[in-house]
């Protein structure tokens, strides 16, 4: 059974609007949600990228029972892992049972900001299985000393600590990152429905690991406006190949992106105001191997969109064996 979720998209809507669409999205039945990293939008249309952490504090005050997660954090270079391990420990007693992270080796994007060298992928590989060595370490409790290939950590004890073990999921979008997940990571989360990703992730350690897929849509009463929305605000999902992790500003993305036209769009993001589609293409997802499936609307009309979903949407899919 495939699982229903949905995505917290911090580079389009402003901190408090974040905070209103999760709690709305509990109302809408909707059990778990991943919330977005950056320090950057992708493009400056979407205008926004609040602190993910602020943010999580605040969600976790404003809602009950919705499982959250990091969609994805970069815990190797922007900020190191000592903090983030410290971050997420805090975000887990604020929201007990209900705090995942997920983590991924990043993109230059949001990681330039401070001067460091963007490495090539396979250090960025290494440095986010260390990071996660040196986050579970912490996670044990008591005075902790690191002292690996790329971070040092000194006597540092995190005093607030959850009950339960905190999750820690990877994001892969090749079989070589589904590697790395395999050995490490409790689940997996990716992009796109790649079964090879999958079926690598699966080949390796628990095959019960969950794996989560987000998945790009916009809802708008006809199809015209969904697509325009979708190429206005996300055109850097026309963006090929290793570009997303390499690129250091918007406006580059946004120049990247210029010659995206609508049919490519539509390739890429479900647009319309139709459930069918939607239900299509997370059957997709779920016969690639996909336990999860979270669903980002692309543009402003998040209400719309989270009032077809009340209504129409997950009904269709909890009567075809969805679970919200």
């Amino acid at each position: 059974m495939t699982e229903i979720g949905f995505s917290l998209s911090s580079e389009e809507h402003a901190p408090l609007d974040i905070v209103r669409w999760a709690e709305r999205a509990e109302q809408a039945g909707f059990g778990y949600a991943l919330i977005s990293d950056h320090y950057h939008p992708w493009v400056d249309a979407q205008g926004h990228s609040g602190f993910v952490w602020g943010l999580i504090g605040a969600i976790s005050q404003r809602t009950e029972k919705l499982v959250l997660g990091t969609g994805v954090t970069c815990p190797t270079i922007r900020i190191h892992p000592a903090i983030i391990a410290q971050a997420a420990a805090t975000a887990a007693t604020l929201m007990p049972g209900r705090f995942f992270l997920g983590v991924g080796s990043g993109e230059n994007l949001n990681e330039h900001i401070l001067g460091d060298k963007w490495p090539p992928s396979d250090i960025r590989q290494e440095m986010l299985e260390e990071a996660i060595d040196v986050m579970r370490q912490l996670w044990q409790g008591g005075s902790q000393s690191f002292y690996g290939d790329y971070y040092v950590v000194e006597n540092a004890r995190i005093y607030d600590l959850p009950d339960e073990p905190i999750k820690v999921h990877v994001a892969a979008s090749g079989t070589r990152a589904a590697e790395l997940a395999a050995r490490v990571a409790d689940g997996l989360i990716s992009t796109s429905p790649d079964a090879e990703v999958i079926d690598t992730f699966r080949s390796m350690g628990n095959a019960d690991r969950p794996v989560y897929g987000q998945m790009t849509v916009c809802w708008a009463e006809n199809k015209d406006d969904a697509v325009k929305t979708a190429l206005e605000i996300w055109p850097n999902s026309g963006v090929p190949g290793e570009l997303s992790q390499e690129l250091p500003l918007p406006a580059h993305f946004q120049q990247a992106s210029k010659n995206v036209t609508p049919d490519q769009i539509e390739e890429s993001i479900v647009c319309g105001p139709d459930a069918g589609p939607i239900r299509d293409k997370i059957q997709e997802y779920a016969d690639a191997g996909f336990t999860h499936v979270y669903l980002h609307q692309v543009g402003p009309d998040q209400e719309g969109f989270l009032r077809f979903a009340e209504q129409d949407l997950l009904p269709q899919l909890q009567r075809a064996g969805a679970a919200a």
